[in-house]
């Protein structure tokens, strides 16, 4: 499911239109950016928990040239599906 087809689908279960299922979906989207950006997590309760985690410095090899390279410490999003998501 891509974006769009996301849309299409709130659109159709809330009763809105695409404009207004658009705009709702933006408005999420840049909700949970604006709230990991920060640093807090984000947990929705049986869909599962966004956090911020924080991905060490470490060794790695340039596959060009095979040349080894430092690959610096970085902040990374992880996802921790919850009850409902179990297939």
């Amino acid at each position: 499911m891509n974006k769009g087809e996301l849309v299409a689908a709130v659109a159709a279960k809330a009763n809105l239109t695409k404009v207004a299922a658009a705009a709702a979906v933006d408005a999420a989207m840049d909700a949970v950016v604006e709230s990991l950006k920060k640093g807090e997590s984000v947990q929705l309760i049986g869909f599962g928990t966004f956090a911020v985690a924080q991905r060490a410095a470490r060794k790695g090899v340039n596959p060009a040239n095979g040349q080894a390279i430092d690959i610096p410490a970085k902040n990374v999003v992880k996802f921790k599906a919850g009850a409902k998501m179990a297939l």
